[in-house]
């Protein structure tokens, strides 16, 4: 038989004396599952409000990240206006991308210490980014700023219409902007801009700030003072402002040519991809959210690529990407029959380089030295590259055609360029 003192009951049961205890009596102490009903109450509040505190932070740093990337109307407007002179549409179901990249270089925001030209605002670097269908590959080509080329008849910022001429590429950026650019970037290889994004420089040396330093190797010592730049010779780590200095220079480092410079912008670029893979930052909140914020206040992108979520799911498409399929190169040129101080386009080596890309090809790059492709060293105004080699009967027919160029898994002090 249970008794009453037995009973489950029994525990919250007050004693059948209900006389007050004395005034010296302690307290009786709180029955066992009483105090574990609290504490679960107590825990459930406080997870509760953690969850809510943390869910509250993410969504306010992903606000504020999200709203640092300017978007661009006016080009996509632009765009639109003159669509049907633009290269088709891939079909729907091509997921090959091209993404245009600009550095802004714009005087009037502090950049002008980092070299001697004299433009106000011009597309001082150019690169047009092709990712593979498959993400399995990326080739970035650079666009030398001297390169002669058939600039459009553009809308001014003044909303006047420029006259269509040949004239060096960077001037479509200071002619009309963004959209002048892409138009000529469109008339040179054929190739449909989807996507584009501006950066700002200053934006550019708070990333590589983000990152703890960019390596790089200089093949002889620099002294710079237009470019505050001040390099022993050798391997080593460049934070912001030396590393802006190191890819804007161009006077006091190498020939002094334009192309050298973009040898050193594409293994700087290069060594950056390598940084971030090899040391986690993508995985380490606390290292990704300063890179992130330097990347997003940097930007003006068009309104594919303006959100968070979108160069989100960009990274993410591109995370299968090894990086020694990461390809850095420079159209072939050479100097401009004309004008030794501005450039031509190598034929038919450049156009096979664009109808690779349009077609969703694979190219191959190789360092500086001679080579069975035809690449050849550089001259005093940087790579002359002949066009690629024909299939010979000991070499299959869809070999890919092979350019001077480097990956981003190679390392920095293997083939410098200066």
């Amino acid at each position: 038989m249970t008794t009453p003192a037995d009973s489950p009951e029994a525990e919250d049961t007050p004693p059948a004396d209900d006389t007050p205890p004395a005034d010296d009596t302690p307290p009786a102490e709180a029955p066992p599952r009483r105090r574990r009903r609290t504490w679960l109450r107590v825990l459930a509040v406080v997870v509760s409000l953690v969850l809510l505190a943390g869910a509250g932070v993410s969504w306010y740093l992903y606000k504020q990240l999200d709203g640092n990337i300017r978007t661009d109307t006016d080009t996509a407007h632009e765009l639109m206006r003159v669509k049907s002179e633009r290269p088709k549409v891939l079909p729907e179901a091509t997921t090959a991308e091209n993404i245009l990249l600009l550095g802004s270089d714009n005087r009037g925001d502090g950049n002008g210490k980092y070299g001697q030209d004299t433009g106000t605002q011009r597309s001082d670097t150019a690169i047009l980014l092709h990712l593979a269908a498959d993400r399995r590959s990326a080739t970035a080509v650079s666009l030398p700023r001297d390169l002669m080329v058939d600039i459009p008849s553009c809308r001014r910022p003044d909303g006047s219409m420029t006259s269509p001429q040949l004239a060096q590429f960077n001037w479509a950026f200071e002619f009309g902007g963004t959209a002048c650019a892409i138009r000529t970037v469109e008339k040179l290889t054929g190739i449909r801009v989807d996507h584009h994004l501006v950066v700002d420089f200053n934006g550019f040396k708070k990333m590589v700030d983000a990152v703890d330093g960019v390596e790089v190797c200089v093949p002889h010592a620099v002294h710079d003072e237009d470019a505050h730049l001040d390099l022993e010779a050798g391997r080593q780590v460049l934070k912001g402002e030396q590393a802006l200095g190191y890819v804007r220079a161009r006077k006091g480092i190498g020939d002094g040519s334009d192309t050298q410079r973009m040898d050193r912008q594409q293994q700087f670029l290069a060594s950056l991809v390598q940084k971030v893979d090899s040391t986690g930052v993508l995985l380490n909140p606390a290292k990704l959210y300063p890179l992130l914020d330097a990347a997003t206040s940097s930007l003006t992108a068009d309104e594919g690529l303006d959100s968070l979520a979108e160069l989100y799911e960009l990274a993410q498409s591109l995370r299968k990407t090894p990086t020694d399929q990461v390809r850095f190169l420079t159209v072939p040129r050479r100097p401009y029959t004309a004008d030794p101080n501005r450039d031509e386009l190598v034929q038919p080596a450049a156009d096979e380089l664009f109808t690779t890309l349009r077609e969703d090809g694979q190219v191959t790059v190789e360092g500086n030295e001679d080579s069975a492709s035809g690449s050849a060293r550089p001259t005093d105004r940087g790579t002359s590259t002949a066009p690629p080699a024909s299939p010979t009967p000991s070499s299959p027919a869809s070999a890919s055609p092979s350019y001077r160029g480097t990956t981003a898994d190679r390392d920095v002090c293997d083939g410098s360029g200066d």
